[in-house]
């Protein structure tokens, strides 16, 4: 029933709220941060049993792809997807559909981060063949997270009707998406019901995507015709280089989910997913100590320091980093950096990146 199924793992941000362990040349998703593997690596692990490694596909940017091959040698090389530059996931979508498309013109396509935690793999996969049920449909398939508490940090997916139960799990039509919300708006829709954060996980058939993105994006799509016309020659990297830099940069969420037709979602409840979108969710995944604390790599002393996170990026030689009287901080210290804020301002860690932007001081990015 699921011959026609891929996964593409889209492998090329750069994690900015994660510096300064995160860089543009080492992003996070390359990094062990919770485990001995990678975010990476784990999530082709947690992709064995539903997919054959010949339908895993990473779409990543070239400056990448050798890492990722390294890290997974297993998934074939013709299956890694270099794009010359970074345009958003609407592109990323696109390009991965124009690829399927000639290897498998039946191919449903699960859209998937690299960079994702997600803790009980048995209900994943159940999700996944839930979506790709309902992808036959016609549908544009989120996997929308259960609230646990009023995030600001998320956009919600709002459900409307019924559409019924696939592979045991309750499917609903989306009504509408919904962009980060502030405090308030965020408990109002915890208070409602009937929301769930954007996962940022999508299942659809190739046709059904590549129809919607001629629809909404004609500019992307013409680009996509003129790489799907020489895909099979040896002109396809140079219409790739002709045409990539030129696009405008857009996510899948904007560019397409928002103003689609046919868009359904399942909830996915008890997943146990983090987006690992900042140093503060590892409070969420990562066990502590007796006093709150999270002390990772290298040497530490704890003094009547309570709820703080350390860590340190591995080196020959060990530093000692102590903290004494101090709580809910964060402190990241890598071989040319140190980051010092508190919790409750660890989402705001990307500002840094941009400062150093700004400042032109990129041997820190």
């Amino acid at each position: 029933m699921y011959d026609h199924y891929h996964a593409v793992i889209m492998a090329g941000g750069s994690g900015t709220r994660l510096w300064p362990l995160s860089r543009c040349k080492h992003p996070k998703h390359l990094l062990s941060l919770l485990e001995s593997t990678s975010l990476f690596q784990s999530t082709v692990a947690r992709l064995a049993g539903a997919f054959p490694m010949e339908r895993v596909w990473v779409v990543t940017t070239a400056t990448q792809a050798a890492d990722l091959q390294q890290q997974a040698p297993a998934i074939p090389a013709e299956r890694y997807l270099p794009e010359p530059a970074p345009r958003g996931t609407a592109a990323v979508v696109g390009l991965a559909a124009i690829a399927l498309r000639h290897t498998d013109p039946e191919a449903v396509m699960a859209v998937l981060p690299s960079d994702h935690y997600i803790r009980h793999v048995a209900l994943f996969h159940r999700l996944l063949k839930a979506a790709y049920l309902l992808a036959q449909d016609g549908f544009l398939v989120t996997l929308g997270i259960t609230p646990t508490y009023p995030a600001t940090g998320y956009g919600y997916i709002q459900r409307g009707e019924a559409l019924g139960v696939y592979n045991d799990l309750k499917a609903y039509r989306v009504l509408r998406f919904r962009e980060k919300p502030d405090q308030a708006t965020a408990r109002q829709m915890l208070a409602e019901g009937g929301h769930a954060w954007n996962s940022g996980m999508f299942v659809w058939r190739v046709d059904a995507i590549l129809a919607e993105i001629r629809r909404q994006m004609p500019g992307l799509a013409a680009a996509l015709d003129e790489i799907d016309a020489v895909w099979d020659t040896p002109q396809r990297e140079a219409a790739l280089a002709r045409v990539w830099p030129a696009l405008r940069a857009e996510t899948i969420d904007y560019g397409v989910m928002e103003g689609a037709r046919e868009v359904a979602v399942i909830p996915a409840q008890g997943l146990g997913w983090n987006d690992i979108g900042s140093w503060e969710a590892l409070f969420d995944i990562l066990g502590t100590d007796a006093d709150g604390n999270i002390l990772r790599g290298g040497e530490h002393l704890s003094i009547d320091a309570q709820n703080n996170l350390v860590f340190v990026e591995g080196r020959q030689r060990a530093k000692l980093v102590a903290v004494l009287g101090v709580e809910n901080v964060v402190v990241v210290d890598t071989e040319d950096a140190l980051l010092v804020c508190s919790r409750d301002q660890s989402q705001r860690v990307k500002e840094i990146v941009q400062a150093l932007k700004a400042r032109e001081m990129d041997e820190y990015l």
